[in-house]
């Protein structure tokens, strides 16, 4: 752990500012030896901040459920375990927005609707529609304001409570399974099997900045890819790297890649 790995990390002042701020709270927080968390992080945000940090003991990335996309660091001192990051003390905190059946609010509905009453989008975490009810995660500090304020999304009317961490319901994301054979495990290949289109405009998309590997950007079409890897282009979508299954007769490397849908 070293404050001046900052510059090294970074690549914008925005960065340099959230990782600041990130090593000024956590190292305080390991300092005193008393519990400590960021806001909500993305993929990309926590991957600098684990570049940043390493892997300390009692240091720990948790969104409020195992699979989460956006997480908080949080910092447990040794008389805690890490059962507390589920207790009623966790900076995690889960609320369940009920509604009519018969309507259809989707993600960019809810998100929407939080950011236009003034909720800052590191405050809000993942954020799982179901049917007739939207579990979403939030820190602490935001949410008593929102069960007080929070209650339509777009037109339909929200019944907000808060639940217990462990009984939050997560839906199975939907995918499109692909399998496929590939010369390589190169990044635009990948990408073009995924999402069916041209190697070429593959490495356009790569060259142009949209792409990023679990959450980092990368601009290297010929970055190699590992199973398991999630990649998410812009103005594409999202997909996964699922697995890989050795070589065909013809020397092709053959893949099962998940498309979200």
């Amino acid at each position: 752990m070293d404050r001046n790995n900052i510059e090294k990390i970074a690549h914008s002042a925005e960065d340099r500012m959230l990782l600041a701020k990130l090593w000024d709270k956590i190292n305080a927080g390991m300092r005193k030896n008393i519990p400590a968390n960021s806001c909500f992080l993305s993929p990309r945000e926590l991957e600098m901040a684990k570049f940043l940090f390493g892997e300390p003991e009692g240091l720990y990335a948790f969104g409020g459920y195992g699979e989460a996309e956006r997480k908080m660091l949080i910092f447990l001192p040794e008389y805690l375990e890490e059962s507390a990051l589920y207790g009623e003390d966790s900076p995690v905190v889960c609320l369940r927005a009920s509604f009519y059946e018969g309507d259809s609010p989707n993600h960019r509905d809810f998100l929407g609707a939080l950011m236009g009453a003034g909720i800052g989008r590191e405050t809000v975490g993942d954020i799982c529609v179901g049917k007739g009810s939207c579990d979403f995660f939030v820190t602490a500090e935001i949410a008593p304001y929102i069960l007080q304020n929070f209650t339509s999304a777009g037109r339909t009317k929200l019944h907000i409570e808060r639940i217990p961490l462990a009984e939050a319901a997560i839906p199975e994301p939907e995918v499109k399974e692909i399998r496929d054979t590939l010369a390589s495990l190169r990044l635009d290949s990948v990408i073009s099997s995924g999402f069916r289109i041209g190697r070429s405009l593959a490495a356009q998309y790569v060259s142009g900045g949209k792409a990023a590997i679990d959450g980092l950007p990368c601009e290297k079409p010929d970055k190699a890819v590992a199973a398991g890897a999630k990649i998410s282009v812009r103005g594409l979508g999202k997909i996964k790297l699922h697995s890989v299954n050795g070589r065909t007769k013809k020397d092709r490397i053959s893949v099962v890649i998940h498309r979200y849908v």
